[in-house]
């Protein structure tokens, strides 16, 4: 299979599912030192998804019940055109809860239509406006991973690093990680030191 290019090539490769010693692996709000090694890898995977695929605005992978499980968004992003092509309140960037509810909400419609036509699972879904491109795939157990693009994004290479993604988070998603993700750290719990559970 050929690898469509991303407009540059990354200093890190074709990334795995480890974060490089020393990385900022917090896009999240504060509150991510409690989480476990895992839990900080999977948002270093979405956060460097973010940095790395042109175009991308915003990111976010969303439990099978709707709930954000993380995200992250590209730093002072602004769409482009926004001031000329804009109607008053202008067009913005999806926020991290808008972006779970739409993407919920997209899976759901897609997911009905896909029963009604027997045409089995949905795959992935792709909505493109004028002012930018929503991107939903299947990641596993009904989670889900949304993107939020610019118009001028080339959706061949987004839709490319989200299989990418989806490949390497699908078997780190575990059912505790899932659950450790919807809800906060509980308070002076720690971690084991090894890392593991």
């Amino acid at each position: 299979m050929n690898r469509p290019s991303t407009g540059g090539s990354s200093p890190h490769g074709d990334r795995g599912a480890a974060a490089p010693a020393g990385a900022d692996r917090s896009a999240n709000p504060p509150g991510d030192a409690g989480h476990s090694a895992a839990a900080r890898n999977l948002q270093w995977l979405l956060a460097n998804l973010v940095e790395e695929v042109p175009g991308v605005r915003s990111v976010a992978v969303i439990s099978s019940d709707g709930l954000l499980l993380c995200s992250s968004e590209a730093a002072g992003e602004e769409p482009p055109g926004a001031a000329a092509a804009a109607p008053p309140e202008g067009p913005r960037t999806a926020g991290r809860a808008d972006l779970a509810t739409v993407v919920s909400g997209l899976a759901s419609l897609t997911d009905g239509a896909a029963r009604l036509m027997g045409a089995g699972a949905v795959k992935q879904s792709v909505v493109a406006m004028d002012n930018g491109c929503l991107f939903v795939m299947a990641i596993s157990d009904g989670s889900l991973l949304g993107v939020h693009a610019s118009p001028e994004c080339d959706m061949s290479v987004v839709a490319y690093h989200m299989a990418l993604f989806v490949g390497r988070a699908g078997h780190v998603l575990t059912p505790e990680l899932r659950s450790e993700l919807a809800g906060p750290p509980e308070p002076g719990a720690g971690r084991p030191a090894e890392g593991g559970r």
